[in-house]
């Protein structure tokens, strides 16, 4: 989902490897403030053992010279025991090779977690909040101005992130470590949760 060489027409299914230490990062942030109780209502076990949580990339990218970067991130700090990858393109490195928008999620687990194309971007989290447990996290890396938009504007009065980290550092999604020309945040989505306000930190 990255902007970079916006003069190049790219195609709306290009590759961009998501930087495995922003993930860090934000999943660190994440877990800190989750177990500190005054943000989330947190039903899915996450912030105490995140370990026994399902999670599920749908848009889990990597090919022959990248790995999964949130598969990666996610085994390295939780080691969980049921984490699924889903991915569109024939090269990716995912488990299920298939079109997240119309895949079957048959067990609902309790973190969906990607980089979606900025195309669809509005459409997985939706499907997101649909497939994922009760009271479960739908996360989404996305450009900032992600939120303006008239298109989006309905979809945000129905259904606003609980909270939104918004990077300081401009990202390179590109192997020649050339940064990215916006700001992105990880959104926070809970099912059954609706604020009237996100709530939203520089990290």
């Amino acid at each position: 989902m990255s902007s970079t060489n916006r003069g190049y027409d790219r195609h709306a299914t290009d590759y961009y490897v998501t930087p495995k230490n922003a993930v860090r990062i934000f999943l660190k942030t994440f877990r800190e403030d989750v177990l500190k109780g005054e943000f989330i209502d947190d039903t899915t076990g996450f912030a105490q053992n995140p370990q026994l949580c399902e999670w599920l990339d749908p848009c889990a990218g990597g090919d022959g010279g990248h790995d999964m970067t949130y598969p990666y991130i996610i085994k390295e700090m939780f080691d969980p025991e049921i984490l699924t990858t889903i991915d569109i393109r024939a090269d990716s490195r995912a488990e299920r090779k298939e079109d997240y928008l119309t895949a079957k999620i048959d067990i609902p687990p309790d973190i969906i977690i990607t980089n979606p194309p900025f195309y669809i971007a509005k459409e997985v989290i939706e499907k997101g909040l649909q497939d994922v447990k009760t009271g479960g996290y739908v996360i989404m890396l996305l450009r900032l101005n992600f939120f303006g938009s008239q298109e989006r504007f309905k979809f945000f009065q129905r259904q606003l992130p609980i909270l939104s980290y918004v990077h300081h550092r401009r990202f390179s999604f590109t192997d020649n470590g050339k940064t990215d020309s916006i700001e992105y945040m990880h959104t926070v989505f809970q099912k059954d949760s609706s604020p009237v306000f996100t709530m939203l930190k520089v990290i």
